[in-house]
């Protein structure tokens, strides 16, 4: 089952409560998870060799429990292919076109699996142009560090700790 096939096997209605006792403080954005449903169930889905894997992790720091959702290749083609990728930048056609691996569905019902790859997918934004946004300023950051000297990047850099100390946390707060 491909998550278009998921989305289109179901209804705002019945998705927007479980929205909310999954995830109760995006409860004020739920209009924009709504449109985000909505848009998906128009948009032509793009056939792309991975699928969706979604479980449910623990914290290494404090053991508390996260779900993780990640893609990984169904056919991969180098050593990089056969480890879980990373997808929330990844556009939504392509999202669509993705398998949901059968052990998400047998962990998650499918209202949960849309709830969290919702939830997921737009993390940065409703719109595909503002995550395409943070995608190019993240990537200008980057080829503005890689051109630094090694004495700029010793100046515009700083550590762990520094940064926790700059914020007044400890290690352990984190």
């Amino acid at each position: 089952m491909t998550f278009k096939q998921l989305i289109l096997s179901h209804f705002w209605t019945n998705i927007s409560s479980i929205f909310i006792e999954t995830y109760p403080e995006a409860e004020k954005d739920l209009e924009g998870y709504k449109m985000v449903f909505e848009k998906l169930a128009m948009m032509d889905p793009e056939e792309i060799d991975m699928s969706i894997v979604i479980t449910n992790e623990k914290d290494d720091f404090d053991a508390e429990a996260y779900i993780d959702i990640s893609g990984l290749y169904n056919n991969p083609k180098n050593e990089e292919e056969h480890y879980s990728q990373g997808i929330e930048f990844t556009p939504w056609r392509e999202w669509l076109g993705m398998d949901i691996s059968e052990k998400s569905l047998s962990i998650f019902s499918e209202q949960e699996i849309i709830v969290h790859c919702l939830y997921e997918m737009t993390f940065v934004g409703f719109k595909e142009g503002d995550i395409q946004k943070v995608i190019n300023r993240t990537q200008k950051n980057m080829e503005d560090y890689k051109a630094m000297s090694e004495e700029e990047k010793c100046k515009n850099t700083i550590s762990v700790e520094e940064f926790l100390k700059e914020w007044d946390l400890d290690e352990d707060e984190v």
